[in-house]
């Protein structure tokens, strides 16, 4: 069965909606990095065959996706929220923090937002969709931009520890990557109050 990408879009169009944003983040989960969102406004009825959430395309479809994306989207923006401010104020609300500045980063401002399931305030309608990267079209644009650049920040940080094997895991605490954590030790980059990372540095306070 086909899902109607553009069914939530077509309805608001028909409502009088114009700039219609979909935002998303991505990083969520893992134990390294930041947390990255994206907002995008695609152009009315704008088809990209199979645009998807971007968890069930492979690398090479997004990196693809990306590029087409930035061409062709009306506008998009991207918010970025370091592991330190995930500390300071929790990862939802570093997620929804992410994706304010992605919304605020849109060269045109929207009319309507459609978020994955994101409560937001703002000063235009915002409506969150429950998996909504695989229901919505701007939604899975937003979630192919925000995963793409979260990835391209992991491979430079990648290319500074490559011991930690961030291209691989892009900080999500695989077996691999945990025993790299425990043999290399902490760094910046690393979100404290997540728990395997929390436990190695009360297991060091100790020592």
């Amino acid at each position: 069965m086909s899902i109607n990408l553009l069914k939530y879009e077509k309805k608001l169009y028909q409502e009088g909606f114009n700039l219609i944003a979909g935002v998303d983040e991505a990083g969520r989960g893992p134990l390294c990095g930041p947390v990255v969102a994206a907002a995008v406004i695609l152009p009315h009825n704008y088809k990209l065959p199979g645009l998807n959430d971007s968890k069930q395309l492979s690398e090479k479809k997004r990196e693809e996706f990306f590029a087409i994306l930035k061409e062709e989207a009306v506008s998009y923006g991207i918010g970025i929220v370091d592991a330190k401010t995930i500390d300071e104020i929790n990862i939802l609300e570093a997620s929804r923090l992410a994706m304010n500045i992605a919304l605020d980063n849109l060269k045109i401002k929207p009319d309507y937002i459609l978020t994955d399931a994101m409560k937001l305030n703002r000063d235009v309608p915002v409506l969150p969709i429950i998996h909504g990267d695989a229901l919505s079209l701007s939604i899975a644009a937003a979630s192919v931009l925000a995963k793409v650049t979260r990835d391209h920040l992991m491979y430079e940080l990648d290319q500074k520890y490559p011991q930690y094997g961030f291209k691989d895991h892009k900080g999500y605490p695989t077996k691999k990557h945990l025993e790299n954590l425990a043999k290399y030790g902490i760094l910046d980059n690393y979100r404290l109050s997540f728990k395997p990372v929390k436990e190695l540095q009360e297991k060091i306070n100790n020592k």
